[in-house]
């Protein structure tokens, strides 16, 4: 019996969002009595592989092959399900990304098993099975009893404490042989975006909406973004008017991010846009009305004119850091 987790690469690297899922699993592990073990897909080096060790990962199984570069979500349930027989797991753990989002179901019909999606938390018990998670647009958590002997959770990002746990992973290639013919995903092309912070990754984001007024008016607001090391963002109606890239537009329509810090300039809290963002760790709201419905999910709060607003805080921000 054993806790599988998925962890996906990055061209042949991890980012945070892989350490939180085996962190998590660890933790469930213990919870269970068993182990933790890793399967990543797809070329990765030992080195690398390594670094899962530090969050307590016991066995790490590298599937490697022809075809495994890209998603093919037939091709990769097959080899999850392949892993998951060898190590007997009894949960599988994936992230409740959109990779995870389309693997998950898949797998819960080959494995027979429920799942707990988009969970933010470990078990409450495990005997019965009861987890939990965020409902109605991160205003409420309701609890999910799952009753399968097997069980799938995808974990919603940032939920969960990066727990180093240092050990000396086992790690074991795992060699896979695909049939060209069954792979249904071509990759003809890959453009990449540089120079910026995605917002998937980022650990702070800072969002601008129609209160900022015009698209001439975002320089503060970039300064200041590039002064906290953080991506940009904005709400629909933004992206919408063409003042930002709709890759900005943040909400239940857009991405959905988690970053440890929200500062929402200009943007009055429609509840579509704070079910994109609502789990942030802290959120910080700019507006010049005091009754906007952002206020009430913020954990701080200013009232007043971002126009105003933004050039002082870019000088206090460069004050502190000394520029």
């Amino acid at each position: 019996m054993s806790v599988l987790v998925f962890t996906e690469n990055w061209d042949g690297k991890f980012k945070k969002l892989s350490f939180e899922l085996v962190s998590y699993a660890t933790k469930l592990a213990e919870m269970l009595n068993t182990s933790a073990v890793v399967l990543s897909i797809g070329p990765v080096a030992d080195e690398e592989l390594r670094k899962l060790g530090n969050y307590g990962a016991a066995k790490i199984l590298n599937a490697t092959g022809d075809g495994l570069n890209s998603l093919d979500n037939q091709s990769w349930v097959n080899i999850i399900f392949q892993v998951a027989e060898k190590v007997d797991a009894t949960v599988l753990v994936l992230s409740n990304n959109n990779t995870g989002k389309a693997l998950a179901p898949r797998l819960s019909v080959r494995m027979k098993a429920g799942i707990g999606a988009g969970v933010n938390g470990l078990p409450k018990s495990t005997v019965p099975f009861v987890v939990s998670k965020k409902v109605y647009s991160g205003n409420a958590f309701a609890d999910l009893l799952i009753r399968s002997e097997k069980k799938i959770l995808t974990l919603s990002q940032n939920s969960f404490e990066l727990v180093e746990k240092p050990g000396t992973p086992e790690i074991e290639n795992y060699p896979v042989s695909l049939d060209p013919g069954t792979l249904k995903t071509r990759v003809k092309e890959v453009h990449k975006q540089t120079g910026k912070i995605l917002l998937t990754d980022a650990e702070i984001v800072v969002s601008g909406g129609r209160g900022m007024k015009s698209p001439d008016n975002w320089g503060p607001l970039i300064e200041l973004a590039d002064l906290l090391g953080a991506a940009t963002a904005c709400s629909r109606p933004v992206s919408d008017e063409g003042w930002r890239p709709h890759e900005e537009h943040t909400g239940q329509t857009g991405k959905i991010i988690a970053p440890n810090l929200y500062i929402a300039i200009g943007i009055s809290g429609a509840t579509q846009h704070l079910a994109g963002v609502s789990s942030s760790k802290c959120i910080v709201a700019i507006n010049s009305d005091k009754d906007a419905p952002v206020f009430e999910a913020a954990r701080y709060g200013i009232v007043g004119d971002a126009a105003k607003i933004l050039p002082q805080l870019v000088e206090a921000v460069k004050e502190i850091k000394g520029k």
